[in-house]
């Protein structure tokens, strides 16, 4: 078969990926940006496509039988690009390093090594035992809730678990409630914003979810409560949650999601429309969350399995839209 990995992000995925087929396969990489002729031609013979984004300017042939998503969201995707015997399939295991992304930015809020390091090496003992104003935060005892309960919101539950947090959820549909302390729908959200110390949206960005934390959603927050956002970032809408920092009507945000971005790889790029960058609480970190070592290697792994079982005829994994016939 004739494989592309189509732009920087797909590529990434490349070295080694041969060694994890069972047969012997044509690889090729073609850029983001398909100008050149022979790009387009390797990209219009391919059986299967490693990519993130597909619109009108990919020449996607009638012979494509899958495009596989290296990543979870398909947000990039335009199903009416994608030839009908074409499946289209994304691939998870980013759970584990959000995560542990998750609790870094919560541990790290709690206990300021940055600082206690920095003022330390100026001789100031600012956090020093036995001064009641000097003394930091825990974890424990405080509340997370989790908005989207899918492959991260479990993961992120069991480490919050671990270290002694409750956990609330608010899903878009029914849940297993074994080991949660709390549960509501989206219809409830209001209530649950104002449930939790933490707030973690890992959702992904869907017509139902496009802007859901809204004035009003962040408006129910705790007053000192704090807004992780790791899945998608329309799913804040962007005016209110500046409005809201600037303000200082909620206690603080983690964004690893954004509303802009770079428009060709390793062009500069502010993350946003508004200038989130002159806040003072806020964390603001590059869409980094799940991207580690482990990831890449196992998303590669899966993503050669659904190769392989496309070659013998096998059903595939992780299948957001099946191929039909022509």
């Amino acid at each position: 078969m004739k494989i592309v990995f189509h732009g920087m992000n797909a590529g990434s995925f490349a070295p080694g990926f041969s060694g994890l087929l069972d047969g012997a396969h044509s690889l090729a990489l073609v850029p983001d940006m398909l100008v050149g002729a022979a790009d387009r031609d390797v990209y219009a013979q391919a059986d299967a496509i490693i990519g993130v984004k597909l619109d009108a300017a990919c020449p996607a042939g009638p012979g494509l039988a899958l495009y596989q998503v290296p990543g979870a969201g398909y947000d990039g995707i335009e199903f009416a690009c994608l030839p009908r015997p074409a499946n289209l399939c994304n691939v998870f295991e980013h759970e584990h390093a959000i995560a542990e992304y998750v609790m870094t930015a919560l541990l790290l809020r709690m206990i300021d090594l940055p600082r206690a390091d920095a003022d330390l090496r100026r001789e100031a003992w600012t956090f020093w035992a036995g001064a009641a104003d000097a003394a930091h935060d825990e974890l424990h005892g405080k509340t997370i809730g989790l908005l989207g309960y899918g492959h991260i919101g479990k993961e992120v539950a069991v480490r919050a678990r671990a270290f002694g947090l409750r956990i609330h959820v608010c899903n878009r549909s029914p849940i297993d409630r074994t080991g949660v302390d709390g549960v509501w729908t989206l219809a409830g959200l209001h209530g649950f914003m104002g449930s939790a110390d933490f707030i973690v949206s890992s959702l992904p960005l869907l017509p139902g979810t496009a802007g859901l934390i809204d004035a009003a959603a962040l408006a129910a927050m705790r007053p000192d409560g704090v807004l992780l956002n790791v899945g998608r970032g329309g799913v804040v809408e962007e005016a209110a949650l500046y409005a809201a920092l600037r303000e200082r009507r909620i206690g603080g945000a983690v964004i690893d999601t954004w509303y802009r971005y770079p428009p060709a790889p390793g062009a500069p790029a502010a993350p946003a429309n508004l200038p989130f960058h002159t806040l003072d609480n806020i964390v603001m970190t590059p869409h980094m969350s799940g991207w580690t070592r482990g990831t890449i290697a196992r998303r590669q792994a899966t993503m050669a399995d659904n190769i392989n079982r496309l070659a013998r005829g096998a059903a595939l994994r992780n299948i957001v839209r099946p191929g039909a016939p022509a």
